[in-house]
């Protein structure tokens, strides 16, 4: 587990410089500081709304963090936030931001299996984004300090990826390509990646500590989901449409994202 906690900070600070002019430019920024529940997909922050009406003041730390829109959106909210990251790269980048606009966040450099740093029931809330899961060898030791961190009645909401996208390749011809089983779960690939499964989550969830509030299971906001960041060519309206349609392009039948809110 600690070689692929190194392997996975060695490759995010490898990709940072890349990962801060795509996902961090000043249109970005500007659209989330007009809107910072944009952030969110709305089912997700209707679980946040749920949790925590009035974010203001509140106390949130923000696990792998990444690009750190959710924590930017969590400050111009009004909470008190703590970002989280394993790579250097990407938390001074980060930082850089919101020096720039004058936020006043927490940055700490923390394995999210661990959370060592950060200080047992000092948090009112925990949130965890898109692109968590995949990196995390360990789950049953992050939602241990998931729970550790969070204060007697606090609250913790994940977002990613549905588990059920995992099996399922491309959709050439309109057809399903079936690239792996549901249960293997990795590790995958030089750098390891896990594919975990809803059971594997909730589960560990549960072993944690943490009890399962809701659940939500989403399909995409939009017809950007089915398009890479770097596939710049240009979309008329009805090709977007047809990426959301089911019956031209089978994967949008199946829920695109996962939503849990869990309580301590």
């Amino acid at each position: 587990m600690e070689h692929s906690a190194s392997s996975v900070k060695d490759q995010w600070n490898e990709w940072s410089e890349t990962w801060y002019r795509v996902k961090r430019t000043e249109n970005v920024i500007a659209a989330l500081i007009r809107q910072p529940e944009s952030a969110f997909h709305p089912a997700t922050f209707e679980l946040i709304k749920q949790a925590m009406p009035d974010l203001r003041g509140k106390r949130i730390c923000v696990p792998s963090s990444g690009d750190n829109h959710a924590v930017f959106a969590f400050h111009l909210l009004g909470a008190r936030v703590t970002s989280c990251d394993i790579s250097e790269n990407q938390i001074a980048n980060s930082r850089k931001i919101a020096d720039e606009h004058g936020w006043d966040i927490e940055f700490v450099l923390e394995d999210t299996m661990k959370l060592s740093g950060i200080a047992s029931g000092a948090y009112d809330f925990v949130y965890t984004s898109n692109g968590v899961h995949v990196w995390i060898s360990d789950l049953a030791g992050m939602y241990r300090n998931v729970h550790r961190i969070l204060k007697d009645g606090g609250s913790y909401v994940m977002f990613d990826i549905h588990p059920f996208m995992r099996p399922f390749g491309g959709n050439e011809g309109g057809v399903l390509e079936v690239v792996k089983p549901y249960h293997l779960t990795g590790p995958f690939e030089e750098v390891p990646r896990y594919l975990w499964r809803v059971q594997d989550i909730a589960n560990s969830m549960l072993n944690g500590g943490l009890r399962i509030a809701r659940m939500e299971e989403m399909y995409a906001a939009d017809a950007t989901f089915w398009i890479d960041d770097e596939d710049e060519t240009p979309r008329t309206q009805q090709e977007l449409d047809d990426l959301c349609d089911w019956q031209l392009n089978p994967k949008a039948a199946i829920p695109q994202w996962l939503s849990m809110l869990a309580t301590k």
